[in-house]
């Protein structure tokens, strides 16, 4: 999670700070979801 994290903000936010924060947040939300759906 963390890597898809990291690769994300370099690709794609390098000098927004707010997008950043947002999808982080965002991507964070997604790998949560998927975890309580199918690994719980």
């Amino acid at each position: 999670m963390v890597v898809v994290v990291v690769i994300v903000d370099l690709l794609f936010f390098r000098h927004q700070f707010r997008e950043r924060l947002i999808a982080n947040i965002g991507i964070v939300l997604v790998f949560v979801a998927f975890y309580l759906r199918f690994l719980r």
